[in-house]
């Protein structure tokens, strides 16, 4: 509950329109909320100080005057205000006119002629759309309550903004709503909106043929993942590697996991690993898994032409030198008779 004090005592008032408070402030900082009331009450006040300006706005909130235009900007951006540049030097000499709220209000939102461009670039009067109603009323029924003229506003620029037909609006609603479970600020929904543009997904259909390949891939993440034995989600790099793999290379998920097993050796295996077989199998244009086996065929005769290469060269026979002959001269004794000739050797050294 909210209620004021009743006193007859008279400081002066300001009368603000509720629109402002219940459209326009929200839309706002607090700066610019600021700067606009302080210009309106010297604008309703006949008893103002005339040499009251935007320098004066700017020293009673400790602001630079800079600022101070940028909220009269952004106030005639929302079409409430106007700008009209004074005689003289300087840039930033502005008298403000404030627009009749009401009149606002009954233009463009009481008599619903706020428009917005179709994909045509005419021009949509919401009166006359029944599809934007029928956004509106679904969306009431998505949030749980009536949305409010502000809100409506915001949907409609943000239509505007990216060009988005009513059901993409919608689906953002009803998307938030599922994964959350509960509604989510206009703010919000925009930014799910502007993700989904900036992806290049433009309707509903697009973006839930998008969930499907994401999902899709992360099923081959995890495949791979699993063949390495990682119980983890995979990095924004490992992610990179992999749809390289995938979407550059053109490799098939058996190639892949072909891959994967060559480092069952391996102390501890890494998708960089991976990567540098895959980039060797690429630069021998190895594709499937016969390639793969033509390749270790190839491998393996190629190590055991090797061995032979080595067994053969043990048997050469080698140049004689003089242990040969020493060798030789011993195998024409018995073992008795080389004892003997051992005592007699060494009887002579003794002597």
């Amino acid at each position: 509950m909210f209620f004021k004090e009743v006193n007859e005592i008279d400081l002066g008032e300001t009368t603000i329109a509720n629109i402002f408070i219940d459209i326009f402030m929200p839309m706002a900082n607090g700066l610019y909320v600021k700067v606009y009331l302080l210009g309106y009450r010297q604008a309703c006040d006949s008893n103002s100080n005339p040499k009251f300006d935007n320098s004066s706005i700017a020293k009673n909130l400790n602001v630079p005057l800079s600022d101070v235009i940028d909220a009269w900007k952004f106030w005639e951006k929302k079409s409430i205000i106007k700008m009209h540049k004074n005689d003289g030097m300087d840039d930033y000499d502005y008298s403000i006119e404030f627009l009749d709220l009401k009149r606002f209000y009954m233009e463009n939102m009481h008599i619903n002629t706020t428009s917005i461009k179709s994909n045509s670039d005419s021009i949509v009067s919401v009166a006359e759309n029944p599809s934007i109603r029928k956004m509106f009323n679904s969306i009431n029924q998505i949030i749980g309550r009536y949305l409010d003229p502000s809100e409506k506003i915001n949907i409609l620029d943000i239509m505007n903004k990216y060009n988005l037909d009513p059901d993409m609006v919608l689906y953002a609603y009803q998307y938030v709503k599922d994964k959350y479970g509960s509604a989510r600020p206009v703010r919000y929904i925009e930014t799910i909106l502007r993700s989904w543009y900036d992806s290049n997904l433009y309707t509903p259909q697009d973006v839930e043929n998008s969930f499907a390949v994401r999902k899709e891939r992360y099923v081959l993440y995890k495949t791979i993942f699993n063949e390495l034995g990682f119980y983890r989600q995979p990095s924004k790099e490992e992610e990179r590697i992999m749809d390289t793999w995938l979407d550059k290379y053109h490799m098939d998920i058996e190639v892949i996991l072909e891959a994967c097993s060559k480092s069952k050796n391996v102390s501890k295996p890494s998708i960089s690993y991976i990567n540098g077989i895959i980039e060797k199998w690429k630069d021998k244009n190895i594709n499937t898994l016969e390639d793969i086996k033509v390749l270790d065929e190839e491998y393996k005769t190629k190590n055991q032409n090797k061995f032979t290469s080595k067994t053969s060269n043990k048997n050469v026979p080698q140049a004689k030198t003089r242990y040969h002959n020493i060798n030789q001269t011993f195998k024409n004794y018995s073992p008795d008779e080389l004892e003997k000739l051992l005592q007699e050797s060494q009887k002579g050294k003794f002597k």
